[in-house]
């Protein structure tokens, strides 16, 4: 206080102190206005006198000024009245934009459910060392949370955000599924005859010198007998072989021990012999059995096609003219190829080319930004593609035509589109249980007939990405089920994942149980909707969005 008093009159005293401090406007000013010029005295006195008085002032305001409270004991009072409220906190300069770019703020009553999913992602993310994932969650049809982790784009230091745009990969079978639904409910596509009605230049089939059908639905499950990626029968065969007896050891062993509990321990001695015999020839022949390894999807060539197709038909010379690996409806084998053919059976009976009738289907879903895939269009926010090389270093994914596979792994989208269709399925499915509550309500995009025949298990089908669950009709169905009182309780949930060149997605969906009491006063849908993508291949993403699920199902429960 001093110093500045001190400055100021020093500078008050000065000659030309008021010409110095007011700039030259103030001396033109003065100039020009006809009154007399001020001595040097006068100014220094005023100076003086401003100072002065300024000190006086402060000083009586410090001697006025009571110690502030300490802050572990606030003033009661002082909280309860209006003119004691603290001031606003002090904004805080904003953090240089990272690659993570969340939308607008949650609901609080999520916060919990978001950090413990954010956190579960970023581990995921670093441990198989993906460059970007996106993710999109919502709740009864609406979405909660959408988030971009890490980058869209290396390169160019391109941020992951919700509308990226990525690859899906088979979550397409999941979309062309819908097309199959709405020309069956239109009494335009038998799924029981053979496929060649509506394809005819689909050669018919003949397994082990007998003639056999292949027809729509056999497709959509898997169960049609027509190849994958890998073109050796005898490995194919093989594998399923060794896996069969794999999974028939186990159900021994769990037989075995449920006769050792119930006979006691009379006959544990002779039981135990038993059983080290059996596992001894199972062994034996595991050893036999065991399939020579076999290429995974990625090695396979047909993958890194670069040939670009005119169209479904034309598509169909990759794989028509190769044997039947089993006989159809015997076994599973799941083939991206058994979905060109039925993209091509879409077209014969649209009458529309296949891409015209899916993009009236993504029109009429709301889903504006899903497209298939095509090198030569301009595709705001498509992100790159990466992968490993053998030397552990990121390279940018080969180039790829999918034009061969569109039906089966062929579209980008985002995942904003995926929770939209997400729910459109789930408001099918659980609509018909809120008629007799609700007569207002729209009908479904597919028929709630449609949807639980579409969600039902099918026999002699597997899901690889959920053991406890079975193939359905282009989705991967879990049911509920529980054992034991208190102990783990398995939901019902139906998803579906995707692996293609640089990419891997999954798309969840968690129904909400209802019965008849619980649809009161509530509109479908109900329930959780998770769509993760990923800009690296070869990542498992159906765990992690079930526990995703589960955390925003628990906040959600929580809630009254």
């Amino acid at each position: 206080m001093y110093r500045l008093l001190l400055a100021v009159t020093t500078r008050a005293a000065t000659p030309r102190g008021w010409a110095w401090g007011c700039g030259r406007r103030g001396a033109h000013q003065r100039a020009g206005s006809g009154l007399p010029r001020l001595g040097p005295g006068w100014a220094g006195g005023l100076g003086l006198g401003l100072g002065l008085a300024l000190g006086v002032k402060l000083a009586g305001a410090l001697r006025g000024a009571a110690p502030a409270p300490p802050p572990a004991a606030p003033d009661p009072d002082a909280e309860a009245s209006p003119q004691a409220e603290q001031p606003p906190p002090r904004e805080q300069p904003l953090a240089p934009r990272s690659p993570q770019t969340p939308t607008a703020s949650p609901p609080r009553r999520y916060a919990r459910a978001i950090d413990s999913s954010r956190d579960l992602l970023h581990r995921i993310k670093d441990e198989v060392g993906a460059p970007g994932i996106v993710v999109g969650v919502s709740v009864d049809g609406k979405e909660i949370w959408s988030e971009g982790l890490g980058y869209a784009d290396i390169e160019n230091r391109v941020p992951c955000k919700p509308e990226t745009v990525m690859r899906i990969a088979s979550i397409s079978k999941s979309l062309t599924m819908v097309a199959i639904a709405k020309l069956w409910e239109t009494g335009k596509l038998d799924l029981d005859i053979p496929v060649q009605h509506y394809v005819p230049e689909f050669p018919e089939k003949e397994y082990e010198g007998e003639k056999v059908s292949v027809t729509t639905r056999l497709l959509i499950s898997h169960l049609s007998g027509i190849r994958h990626y890998e073109k050796d029968m005898k490995k194919v065969k093989e594998e399923k072989a060794y896996k069969a007896l794999k999974m028939m050891k186990e159900m021994m062993e769990s037989d075995q021990g449920k006769e050792l509990k119930d006979k006691g321990d009379k006959n544990n001695e002779k039981n135990d012999f038993a059983k080290a015999k059996i596992e001894q020839d199972n062994e034996a022949k595991g050893r036999n059995s065991k399939p020579v390894k076999k290429k995974n999807d990625f090695e396979q060539d047909e993958l890194y096609l670069k040939e670009k197709f005119e169209n479904s038909i034309e598509s169909l010379k990759l794989f028509k003219n190769d044997p039947l690996f089993f006989k159809p409806g015997s076994q599973f084998l799941y083939s991206t190829f058994g979905y060109t053919l039925l993209a091509a059976i879409i077209e014969r009976a649209s009458g529309y080319k296949f891409l015209d009738y899916m993009q009236k289907i993504f029109h009429e879903l709301d889903m504006l930004t899903t497209v298939q895939e095509e090198h030569e269009p301009v595709i705001y926010n498509r992100a790159r593609f990466y992968v490993y090389n053998k030397k552990r270093r990121l390279v940018n994914t080969p180039y790829v035509d999918n034009s061969y596979k569109w039906a089966g792994g062929g579209f980008l989208s985002t995942v904003g589109d995926l929770l939209k269709f997400g729910n459109a399925m789930l408001y099918g499915y659980q609509v018909r249980l809120f008629k007799n509550s609700n007569e207002n309500l729209l009908p479904g995009y597919l028929k709630p007939e449609t949807m639980v025949m579409i969600w039902t298990p099918v026999p002699n089908t597997e899901m690889s990405w959920d053991k406890e669950g079975k193939y359905a009709m282009a989705w991967g169905v879990v049911e509920k089920k529980q054992t034991y009182g208190s102990c783990r309780k398995q939901r019902h949930y139906a998803s579906h994942t995707g692996g293609a060149v640089g990419a891997s997605s999954v798309l969840l969906i968690l129904p909400e149980e209802l019965d008849a009491e619980s649809v009161c006063n509530k509109v479908p849908p109900r329930g959780i909707v998770v769509s993760i993508i990923c800009n690296m291949q070869s990542v498992g993403l159906n765990s992690t969005a079930l526990k995703i699920a589960l955390e925003f199902d628990k906040d959600r429960s929580d809630i009254p």
